[in-house]
Parts: structure tokens; sequence; C-alpha cells
């Protein structure tokens, strides 16, 4: 039990500090620690003491809870987070799809997951297919890391040959099985050099482009009435 606890809070420690693109050493350093030993954190090797972890809290500024949202699993004995139910936790690869209006075209693209270990944090590849205006099919290959919650699922990717477009997926995570979920992608049109997002839609099947695909990966009128009340953009979960 205690064990499951230390690799749990280790790898939020972690994936938080990932995410800031902070290394092991600038945490340690900010925590007067060895790079050693917040290594050793990370890794559930050492039980963190109190003080330490809101010492950590603060340099990743995060609340402290955060890190020990710990629920253990009455039915498995295992770290409590749903996402291990999920279909898309499990899945190595999965199939995107999104509307460029300027084109009136939808582009697709295959995501690749190394998640043999079942980690909340695992690499992936980021592969966007662009179907030119004289047929021929062009491919964007991006690398990131794809992180798992109970609520959303998120893929961090960058450009392989353009460090400056980085793109950021956000999706539902159904806890039942579906042949798809939809989501938010956001960055840099490499079209023109703005920011930009699109609803998408990724499923760990392919699907077929047709006028079905199409209409649900447009923007809803619901949706785009929110996004005029609340002057943000954002989209439901109705696949």
């Amino acid at each position: 039990m205690n064990q499951e606890i230390n690799n749990y809070v280790g790898s939020r420690i972690r994936s938080i500090r990932k995410s800031k693109n902070m290394s092991i050493q600038q945490l340690a350093d900010a925590i007067s620690k060895s790079k050693a030993c917040v290594s050793k954190y990370e890794k559930g090797e050492i039980t963190i003491d109190i003080p330490t972890l809101f010492e950590i809290s603060d340099v990743l500024e995060v609340p402290a809870e955060r890190l020990i949202d710990y629920r253990r699993s009455k039915e498995t004995g295992t770290a409590g987070s749903l996402h291990g139910t999920s279909p898309f936790f499990k899945a190595k690869k999965l199939y995107f799809y999104y509307i460029d209006g300027r084109f009136a075209d939808i582009k697709d693209g295959i995501i690749n997951i190394d998640n043999d270990s079942g980690k909340t944090v695992c690499p992936a590849d980021f592969t966007i297919y662009i179907k030119t205006s004289h047929g021929f099919t062009s491919e964007i290959y991006y690398t990131g890391t794809v992180t798992y919650s109970d609520m959303l699922i998120r893929f961090s990717m960058q450009n392989q040959y353009n460090a400056l477009e980085e793109d950021l997926l956000y999706i539902f995570n159904p806890l039942e099985y579906r042949n798809g979920t939809h989501g938010l992608l956001c960055g840099i049109s490499s079209t023109d050099l703005v920011p930009c997002a699109f609803k998408c839609i990724v499923s760990p099947n392919p699907l077929p482009h047709d006028d079905q695909l199409k209409e649900r990966l447009k923007f809803s009128r619901k949706e785009i009435t929110q996004m005029k009340k609340m002057n943000m953009l954002t989209i439901t979960n109705e696949f």
C-alpha cells in the first residue's frame, strides 16, 4: 500500500515537472536536495516527508493536494485513477480527424503511443496527413507525450522540423467503449503562422470520410452560442 502511494506521488511530481519543462536538477536545486534524491522521489523509492512535499508543490506552482490525490480502487487494489478502464488508455494507436475550413476537407492523422508500461505519462508520436490541391499527400511529424487523467487525455507534440510549432490536443476520456471522442486541437497554422484551434475527433479505429463525420467535426450551434456568450472556445462531448 505504502509503495503504491509512493509510486503514485512520484509519478505526479514527474508529470507536472515535465509539463513545466523543468529538469530534475532544477527541481532539486529549488528544494535544496540532490538530483539523485529527487530522482528517487519520482521513482517512488523514498517516502517524501510533508515539509518537502509542500516545498515541491510551491516550486511546481500547484496545490499540494494535486500531488497526493491518490485513491485506492476497491476492485483491483491499485491506484484508483479511472483512466485504466478507458479503451483510450489501453490504445497504442489512435486516429484523429479535423476539418480545416480553408480547404473544406477532412484532415486526418495517426497517434502512436508507447504505453507498454501503463504509466500516466507516455511517449507518443503524431503524424498529420495533408492532401494538396494537386492530389498529393504530405506528412507532418510531431513527437511528444500523452498524459492520462480521469476526465481528459492530453497530447503535447512538437514539430520535428520546426521547434516553434507545438500542438496541444485535449480529448474527453470516455470510461465506456465508444468509437470516438471529441477534442480540441490547438497550435499554430503552418500556412500563415497564426494561433488556431480545431474541433476534432479521436478514435481507436479508422473512420470513413463521410458526411456524418464531417458534421460531427463542425462546431455546433450550441458551441458557437456558448463561445459568443463566454468569449471562450469550448466544445461538448456529444459523440
